[in-house]
């Protein structure tokens, strides 16, 4: 059910989750497609499709606006195949923009849900300067735990399945930097881009 926005918010396009379709249903079928063609490579890519298209359903089930879902998505699904065709071996560099957009999307997402289910107050209710720096402290820090985290299944990933991914002291130095500057990008531009009103 559609709130109120804050004062000075730019309208936006959230979607309601139970809507027939909705643009990012492109990319989850895009995402399904491919945890098909997975099933004929190996057990590994199986388990990062299925992540993938698991993470994909995420923004539906939570009504996100459309092109936060798009982005998010279509990031996702790319960065998958990137791996998958070791693009990150071909052009080493691309591994850091990656680093930066999933990082920063995942925390724009993962901030919408903390809103949906109340575990954060609605920034509606605050004045638009604070609201804004609000959102930016918030969903940094989700980028920053998010970069952990995202190092850390890198290392288990090299450590136990695929000794092909990419892990040291440099790679991970940066890789944390360039999720944490996803995020601050995110947070940046993500009150422009969500109705901040909105109810679950």
């Amino acid at each position: 059910m559609p709130g109120t926005s804050a004062p000075g918010a730019a309208p936006t396009s959230a979607v309601p989750a139970h809507a027939a379709f909705v643009p990012g249903d492109v990319v989850r079928a895009a995402a399904a497609a491919s945890l098909v063609v997975a099933v004929g490579l190996d057990g590994v890519a199986v388990a990062l499709f299925l992540l993938v298209l698991g993470g994909t359903m995420v923004p539906r089930a939570l009504g996100v606006a459309a092109p936060l879902d798009v982005a998010y998505g279509g990031t996702l699904l790319a960065s998958a195949w990137a791996a998958q065709l070791e693009w990150y071996r071909a052009v080493p560099w691309l591994d850091l923009p990656v680093h930066a957009a999933c990082t920063g999307l995942v925390a724009a997402v993962a901030y919408v849900a903390l809103l949906r289910t109340g575990l954060l107050a609605d920034p509606g209710t605050l004045r638009p300067g604070r609201a804004r720096a609000g959102t930016l402290v918030v969903v940094s820090g989700l980028g920053a735990v998010l970069a952990v985290l995202w190092e850390l299944g890198e290392w288990a990933g090299y450590t136990y399945l695929d000794d092909r991914i990419g892990v040291g002291y440099g790679d991970t130095v940066t890789d944390l930097a360039a999720g944490l500057l996803g995020a601050v990008v995110v947070g940046l531009l993500l009150p422009g881009t969500l109705r901040r009103g909105a109810t679950p």
